[in-house]
């Protein structure tokens, strides 16, 4: 499936090394402002090329709105937006093209569909999340009207974790830190993986404010489970804690509930969702990301016919994907409270009558 959501839906097209990649959106109610200067300022966070932390692939990420706009509105019909590819270097990918590269999505495709996109990945690349940052700034774009918002940043490196969550810091951290007490810690540890041509994982934590009471639909659309989803679906990443996550299992009950009281609640355990619905707390979300696939040690693998062989990689690679991988993480989220602002809104008479009369 390449579409996602209920209301507002995002369909994704295009391959890591094909002429383009982007999304069409769906739901998008009439009379929104796109701003297209706010939509690009958001894939220039996730950009490649930029630093030493991320793959020296140059890409400008240059969006184009081709449909769903005028006038600088949104006209409530489908919304295509493209990225065109102009820096593959399919070439660096030869010398894999009937091997599957070990933690890769090779083995699987080949086996699902029975055929091959080497390219880089081609659909299975991270290089497709880049139309998730453009839909996902679009359903920002209209909750930002709600009064909604959206942080992330990067509270792990390779085990070394943040003291602290500041929000505020990630917009002048290279890796979008949220502890700066740990920022040098955390890019040695990625240069030298980088430097021994190996990679490291990370952790995004992600926090959503101005959320309404009730988002989420019960027992089978609960928002922390569709939140679960979204975050799951994005390349490399193998978990997701919502509030103290795993650490709930070692607690007691008088530990892990959040007192209420008539100004709101004392604590956030819960990080925000109770019964799957959205509490008016913040959302808190950290979502782990594996070690980036692609390193340049020689590891064991099979070919496409079935044999035994060494595979030795090449091309420009993340030495840690969970960085820009935290703008995909802001982005999927946005696009999954979109969906259920607009599911919740037909929930109760009172609302439907309020709208038609």
């Amino acid at each position: 499936m390449n579409r996602f959501g209920e209301r507002f839906t995002m369909t994704t097209y295009g391959e890591s090394h094909g002429k383009a990649i982007g999304c069409v959106l769906d739901g998008v109610p009439a009379g929104l402002e796109i701003d297209e200067a706010y939509i690009q300022r958001e894939l220039d966070r996730r950009r490649p090329g930029q630093n030493e932390f991320a793959t020296a692939r140059k890409e400008s990420d240059t969006v184009e709105i081709l449909s769903g706009v005028f006038e600088g509105l949104s006209t409530g019909t489908p919304i295509m937006m493209v990225i065109y590819n102009t820096d593959q270097k399919s070439g660096d990918y030869s010398n894999v093209k009937d091997i599957f590269r070990p933690g890769h999505a090779d083995f699987t495709y080949f086996h699902k569909f029975g055929l091959r996109d080497y390219r880089g990945g081609g659909r299975s690349s991270a290089r497709e999340t880049a139309a998730r940052v453009a839909g996902g700034a679009v359903a920002k774009l209209m909750l930002s009207k709600l009064g909604i918002t959206f942080h992330s940043g990067i509270s792990a490196i390779h085990g070394i974790e943040a003291n602290v969550l500041d929000f505020t810091y990630p917009s002048n951290s290279p890796i979008y830190a949220l502890d700066a007490s740990v920022e040098e810690a955390q890019k040695s540890a990625i240069l030298e993986a980088k430097n021994r041509h190996d990679s490291v994982g990370g952790v995004a934590t992600l926090k959503i404010s101005g959320l309404p009471i009730g988002l989420g639909e019960g027992l089978y659309y609960k928002l922390d489970a569709i939140l679960a989803s979204a975050m799951m679906g994005i390349n490399a990443v193998k978990a997701v804690e919502i509030g103290d996550g795993i650490h709930s299992a070692e607690l007691l009950a008088s530990q892990n509930n959040d007192p209420i009281t008539a100004n709101g609640f004392k604590t956030n355990h819960s990080g925000g969702i109770l019964g799957g619905m959205s509490n008016g707390d913040d959302i808190i979300c950290k979502v782990h990301f594996k070690p980036t696939p692609s390193i340049f040690i020689d590891q064991e693998s099979i070919n496409t016919s079935g044999e035994n062989v060494h595979v030795s990689l090449k091309g420009r690679h993340d030495p840690c994907v969970a960085i820009r991988g935290s703008i995909v993480v802001e982005s999927m989220a946005a696009l999954v409270i979109a969906d259920m602002t607009l599911l919740n809104m037909g929930r109760t008479m009172k609302g439907i009558q309020g709208y038609y009369q």
